[in-house]
């Protein structure tokens, strides 16, 4: 295209080194910003070529460098000029009463002509500006014409109610100028870069997300209202969201800001499904999990069942978001929050982190797995990265576990260590280290334990007086805070195994002279034969069980209460032992009467005609049946202690709380190990104030402050 040229400016008395005339030089100046005012209004490009504006900067600089006393009338005709244009050109006087149309080409004109008239007026007064040092800067005085005060603050409202209007009718199908909406739209990023600050988010995105909501919020309701089907309303509503995608990629600036208004968008239209959702989502699980337990095998364990359906449940309906719903945030979180209502329900008097341990138990003890190491690897990720974050009562899962991993390590029943040492380290990441803590100090111990063992039989081999011991002997040293606590009674052990307790003990403490030993036999193990007329017979038993059968070597036939005083043991403890010797499956003991159940006045007599197919039996102690209440009462005594840490610390940092916030603030601290009872803080807050750490305002009750 060929460019437009303007008519010539006369420069002759500039051209040379004349003196020239103030008038004359303003003259010329005036005619080139006359002709570049004239431009502006036509729209014309260029407004002024290389030569002209050559010869309007060389006007200026003859002005200033021949006449020092042309400074002053220059300065003021400058003033006169931007003080003529801005205030007729481009202040906004008119009615607000005008078509959006009208109101957005008029915006865009007139910071068009601020912009033109704002780049050119500097450069021709450029060397004016740099050497009249004696007054104000030209940057001062346009400065004072500012575009937000001369038209933004009078405008902008109305600019952005007409955008939105016009959003609103394209929306609904009308043809509107979509250049003239896509500038206006750039006059709010161009004016918020020019004045430092974000216009655009501020005075436009805000308003324009707003009024988004507003108008699919009605629409969502009335598809529901028809009652369209859920893939109907689904359709729609993608059709929707594909066509803010595409305004949103023609309109607005900046990808973040695009995705604002498609979330928007997204947000208003899926949030009357998310109730329903949950619904469904919550009525599906438990249907499908009933069907699945109803078709698994009946052989099987409740919580292997249980827990690999689940596992399956949680893959397809995480999939089902995914494909349908795109990950969509609230989506996923309603979906979440329904499988953790389904998955916290307890299964009979089991809670569901009691079964998760019991089936963690069995798939990493020795002789219950029936899957391959891959098998193993893959369930057991499933079941940290999946099912764990899903349990409310994570602090009672992680005490269930510990108790069943103790009887893993102490007896020799893990799979192998890699596999425990890695679902500790997936337990970890996924809930911090002092989850962890206790469990991977017991594998340590363990660790440590073999190497002690390996030191004492060193130490036998190096003292031949202490060599000759009756028996073998195998310590594991436990450190007391790791490990779960256990009865340990004052028992009446045989006197071989006391004098090789008192060799290790020897040896033990020579090493670590600032630890004390402190005998579990309730843990302990020992394999015997059993000298039966039809054949000998290994039993391996247990340190309590082998204490009573050793009695028998003196005497064949015991009563309850000659028994109860050679073992020092209580009456419950001994029950269980004589029980599981006499009254279950192999009966090594004869009882008269012959009974089920044991009782004080009950004789107990060694049974010498005892056989079995096997050359090798172990005798299993009954299960005690209060052992998950005690582990419950642990935890519950645990988290007193947890609430009040909390407690302690919000208040230490906050110093003044009011009551409820600090209830708030406890159950934010607590909710990821567990789901702590309001009643239970709001007992804990009383007991704090009872031992002085908190007291309450005496103007306002519900006021706590800490004491130091």
């Amino acid at each position: 295209m060929k460019r437009k040229q303007c008519p010539d400016i006369p420069v002759s008395s500039f051209e040379t080194n004349d003196d020239i005339q103030f008038d004359e030089g303003w003259e010329i100046i005036m005619k080139g910003i006359t002709k570049l005012k004239k431009m502006i209004a036509e729209g014309s490009e260029p407004l002024l070529t290389a030569e002209e504006f050559i010869k309007l900067y060389t006007v200026v600089y003859n002005m200033c460098i021949q006449r020092s006393d042309h400074f002053q009338p220059l300065y003021d005709k400058f003033k006169e000029t931007c003080e003529d244009f801005y205030r007729v050109t481009v202040e906004y006087n008119s009615s607000m009463d005008q078509s959006e149309e009208f109101i957005l080409r008029d915006l865009v004109k007139r910071w068009g002509c601020f912009k033109v008239m704002g780049y050119w007026l500097p450069r021709i007064f450029q060397y004016f500006d740099r050497h009249g040092r004696r007054l104000s800067k030209l940057n001062e005085v346009l400065g004072v014409y500012n575009f937000g005060d001369l038209v933004y603050r009078k405008v902008s409202s109305y600019a952005t109610d007409a955008i939105i209007r016009l959003f609103d009718k394209e929306r609904k199908g009308e043809e509107i100028d979509r250049e003239l909406v896509k500038n206006t739209i750039n006059v709010f990023v161009e004016i918020g870069i020019l004045r430092q600050m974000d216009a655009y988010e501020e005075d436009f995105e805000a308003v324009m997300l707003k009024a988004a909501g507003e108008y699919y919020s009605p629409l969502a309701l009335s598809w529901i209202s028809e009652e369209y089907s859920d893939s109907d309303y689904m359709l729609k509503a993608e059709e929707c969201l594909r066509i803010e995608r595409e305004r949103a990629t023609h309109y607005l600036p900046s990808m973040r800001s695009q995705q604002k208004l498609v979330q928007r968008v997204q947000h208003v239209l899926f949030e009357p499904l998310l109730s329903k959702f949950k619904q469904k989502v919550t009525t599906h699980l438990i249907q499908d999990a009933a069907e699945k337990k109803a078709s698994s095998d009946g052989a099987c364990m409740l919580e292997q069942v249980l827990f690999r359906n689940l596992i399956k449940l949680h893959d397809e309906y995480k999939a089902y978001v995914n494909d349908c719903f795109k990950n969509y945030s609230p989506f996923l979180k309603v979906w979440k929050d329904a499988f953790m209502v389904f998955f916290n329900r307890s299964v009979g008097e089991s809670s569901s982190a009691d079964l998760l341990a019991r089936f963690c138990d069995n798939l990493l003890r020795r002789e219950e797995s029936l899957m391959s190491e891959q098998e193993i690897e893959e369930t057991v990720a499933k079941v940290v990265s999946t099912l764990l974050p899903c349990l409310s009562d994570k602090d009672l899962f992680a005490e269930f576990y510990r108790k069943r991993l103790a009887r893993r390590l102490l007896f020799d029943r893990r799979l192998s260590k890699d596999h425990e040492e890695r679902i500790l380290t997936q337990m970890k990441e996924q809930c911090g280290a002092p989850f962890t803590s206790k469990m991977e100090g017991m594998v340590t111990d363990l660790t440590l334990s073999e190497d002690i063992q390996m030191r004492f039989q060193e130490y036998l081999q190096s003292n031949p007086t202490l060599n000759h011991l009756e028996m073998d002997l195998t310590v594991t040293v436990l450190t007391t805070g790791f490990w779960p606590s256990y009865k340990s009674f004052d028992v009446n052990i045989p006197a071989e195994m006391v004098r090789c307790a008192e060799v290790f003990k020897g040896f033990y403490e020579a090493k670590a002279k600032h630890r004390k030993l402190t005998w579990v036999y309730s843990l302990g193990s020992c394999n015997i034969v059993g000298k039966f007329e039809p054949k000998k017979v290994e039993l391996v038993v247990s340190t309590y069980q082998v204490a009573l059968l050793l009695l028998f070597n003196t005497a064949e036939k015991l009563s309850y209460s000659e028994i109860a005083s050679g073992l020092n043991l209580d009456h419950d403890e001994l029950v269980r032992i004589l029980h599981s010797l006499s009254c279950a499956q192999y009966k090594i003991l004869i009882k008269k009467p012959d009974t089920k159940t044991i009782s004080p006045n009950d004789d107990f007599e060694f049974n010498s005609k005892f056989t079995h197919r096997r050359r090798k039996i172990k005798i299993p102690l009954p299960r005690v049946v209060e052992e998950r209440k005690k582990v419950i009462n642990h935890v519950c005594k645990d988290r007193r202690y947890a609430i009040d840490a909390a407690i302690v610390r919000i208040m230490k940092s906050r110093r003044v709380l009011d009551h409820q916030q600090l209830v708030a603030d406890c159950v934010e601290q607590l909710k990821h190990i567990f789901k702590p009872d309001i009643k239970a803080i709001k007992k804990r807050v009383e007991d704090l104030i009872t031992r002085d750490y908190l007291e309450r305002d005496k103007q306002d009750f519900n006021l706590l402050k800490y004491l130091v």
